[in-house]
């Protein structure tokens, strides 16, 4: 009885943690010894263009070429995601987002992952 109450309880919560997901509460999720981190290569347009290319390998198909998302996947050119910290940005790109299909890229090596958000510092935010 006790296990149906708790798949019963999940199931009635599953829907909220999806909606918090969606507007930015991961932000509130990451610690604050991460958020403070900052990227070693912060300006440096080599690692911005390196960072490109990782984008392009690994963050395209969902995002988009343009970074401006797809198949209901969210634009990274976004206020949010602009105002977000490299720490917070790192922090994420480590663990992901299970509630909205973000995988955890904790296998690419923590070097790449600073690549990438350099990457996205050089982007534009978008005009939608």
């Amino acid at each position: 009885m006790k296990k149906l109450l708790a798949l019963i309880a999940l199931i009635l919560c599953s829907p909220a943690l999806l909606i918090g997901a969606s507007d930015g509460k991961w932000l509130h999720r990451v610690p604050d010894e991460d958020r403070a981190r900052h990227n070693p290569f912060a300006g440096q347009p080599s690692a911005a263009a390196a960072g490109k290319v990782l984008f392009q390998e690994n963050c395209a198909k969902c995002h988009g070429t343009d970074a401006l998302g797809l198949h209901n996947r969210p634009s990274l050119r976004s206020e949010r995601i602009h105002n977000a910290t490299d720490g917070e940005l790192a922090w994420m790109l480590k663990n992901g987002n299970p509630y909205k299909g973000m995988p955890p890229w904790s296998s690419l090596p923590e070097q790449q992952r600073w690549q990438v958000i350099a990457y996205l510092r050089t982007l534009p935010l978008s005009v939608k």
